[in-house]
């Protein structure tokens, strides 16, 4: 009788240990962790840039197509292609509307003739440079307008937040023709009273127009930016001043900001935007 026991409590045994190694896991394993990707990934979706959109040779927005073109229109691509992001989402931006836009999130970075200054770099990272500009003023050939000395008493047309009006100010300041002020402190184009007016607008088209018919004197921007406004009634003054240098702008301490410095240092460094310089003919 015990061998009889014996064997049937070694079956027992036999079969209970099938049973357990047949039978799922119960205990929870942890998930497995992504693998590191040397290459960029792919589900980003669209990179969100506030552009120019009626600066010819940097960001223009064709009326019949919608489609944009210029310089930093390809840069835009080409920066988001690098990234690894599924495309380009432009919205238009003016010289008012493009850290508000960036602030809030609606944009992630902007290429819009944007001149790098110490203030600004206070608010916002800039990448380096990568395109070298400078101010001047256009007038109608008629005004006989051609030097700084003949803006004096005159009404000027300016974009609302840009930095041309001060940059006037001060080269008409340091040429003698109107008194010094304090260029440490705010400039208010609007409240300036020191021998020359500015006038604001939001775009660039409206002091075109506010130019030709007569209601502004002068039209004071970028150079690269009065191109697209000249005409055979039209000419430039003789000076230019106050250099400025074009920067991607994106978000104080953003992810994205050293991404794109390391881009563009390495476009500027192998030619990259030397060539999108002259394919744009902006030399």
């Amino acid at each position: 009788m015990k061998r009889i026991l014996a064997i049937v409590l070694a079956c027992v045994m036999v079969f209970a240990l099938a049973a357990c190694s047949s039978a799922p896991a119960t205990t929870p394993t942890p998930s497995a962790a992504p693998k590191a990707s040397a290459t960029p990934a792919a589900n980003k979706g669209a990179l969100k840039v506030g552009v120019k959109n009626n600066v010819v040779g940097f960001g223009y927005q064709d009326p019949l197509t919608n489609k944009y073109s210029g310089m930093e229109i390809d840069l835009a691509n080409e920066i988001a292609k690098a990234l690894g992001y599924s495309g380009v989402e432009f919205t238009a931006v003016t010289a008012a509307t493009r850290t508000q836009l960036l602030d809030a999130g609606t944009i992630d970075c902007v290429l819009a003739t944007f001149t790098i200054t110490e203030e600004r770099k206070k608010s916002w990272d800039f990448s380096s440079p990568y395109y070298k500009d400078a101010v001047t003023v256009l007038v109608e050939k008629s005004s006989n307008i051609k030097s700084l000395k003949d803006l004096v008493g005159k009404k000027v047309g300016v974009s609302t937040s840009s930095t041309s009006a001060k940059a006037l100010a001060t080269a008409m300041a340091e040429g003698g023709y109107i008194p010094k002020f304090d260029t440490t402190k705010d400039f208010v184009p609007s409240s300036f009273k020191g021998g020359v007016t500015f006038i604001e607008y939001t775009d660039y088209p409206s002091i075109s127009s506010a130019l030709t018919a007569g209601t502004i004197d002068a039209f004071c921007v970028d150079k690269s930016i009065l191109a697209t406004y000249m005409n055979d009634k039209r000419q430039y003054i003789t000076e230019k001043f106050a250099p400025q240098e074009y920067g991607v702008a994106t978000k104080k301490g953003s992810p994205l900001s050293a991404q794109i410095e390391k881009l563009i240092s390495g476009w500027l460094k192998d030619g990259t935007i030397n060539n999108l310089i002259a394919k744009y003919k902006l030399n």
